[in-house]
């Protein structure tokens, strides 16, 4: 009867813990933020607002222009909070030598609607008209880049459009597949909705392509980065960096920005600098 009672009680602890993991697996996967605490301007910037329709919603970024640029970095960020969180990534991609268009995805900053998988790449491929149409930048002037989550929305429009460069960072096979490594124990493929396969679609990418994780990353662990390398095609390169997650790029500030500039100094070379 002991045995009983306890399987019995493990049984429902299992079924409401896939309950919970069904009815906020959208919260798990875009914990997003409206409020936009800052923008451009914080750090001294020229900025425009870019709003763009994106079925029946809008789409809200930040066009931030940088004098004798090398490309324009369209720069899809990761799953957490909004674009004003990622001035400091914008400010490396200045370093670099790019002129950046930002966005958030619906349901973040003043994007509005909801989060999803297909809004995240209906939100990027609006991003890409804007800058290839509205702007007239031709495609081999542009940078696709994209830091975990946005990684994958990055990867989605890389198949299916040839840019200059294509970047990867801290990015995963799958979300089923980060569902598997955080709780093995759980069937990920009955409760994951959004499944963001980029091991299905890193190998359809036809532009040079840079990868970079950090064996310190505690929520996508560096196997994903590697797995995803193995399976790209060439032109390709692995830029291994340190520290976890949400730091690696900071903590590894000057191998980080050597390691993009070896990358990109044959595909997209700096201006010549005027006097």
């Amino acid at each position: 009867m002991i045995v009983f009672k306890f399987l019995l009680f493990a049984a429902i602890g299992y079924a409401l813990i896939l309950l919970l993991a069904c009815l906020f697996h959208d919260r798990i996967i875009f914990p997003a933020t409206r409020a936009i605490y800052r923008d451009p301007s914080a750090f001294g910037w020229v900025f425009e607002d870019v709003i763009v329709p994106v079925n029946g919603h809008t789409t809200h970024g930040w066009f931030i222009p940088l004098e004798n640029a090398r490309g324009v970095a369209l720069f899809s960020h990761g799953n957490a909070g909004n674009i004003a969180d990622r001035l400091e990534s914008i400010s490396l991609l200045r370093e670099l030598g790019f002129t950046v268009l930002a966005y958030d995805y619906g349901g973040y900053g003043k994007s509005t609607g909801r989060p999803s998988e297909q809004r995240c790449y209906a939100d990027i491929r609006a991003m890409w008209r804007h800058l290839t149409e509205t702007r007239g930048i031709p495609p081999e002037k542009i940078l696709i880049f994209g830091r975990s989550l946005g990684g994958a929305v990055s990867a989605d429009l890389a198949t299916e459009v040839t840019a200059a460069a294509v970047v990867l960072e801290s990015t995963f096979l799958s979300t089923v597949d980060v569902a598997r490594d955080a709780f093995p124990w759980l069937p990920a493929r009955w409760f994951v909705r959004h499944y963001f396969e980029n091991k299905h679609k890193v190998g359809r990418i036809k532009s040079p392509l840079l990868l970079i994780h950090s064996p310190d990353d505690r929520v996508i662990p560096c196997r994903h980065g590697r797995e995803l390398f193995q399976l790209a095609t060439e032109p390709k390169q692995f830029l291994e960096i340190r520290g976890d997650h949400n730091e690696g790029f900071v903590i590894s500030a000057p191998t980080y920005l050597a390691g993009w500039e070896s990358f990109l100094a044959p595909i997209l070379p700096r201006p010549a600098k005027e006097y």
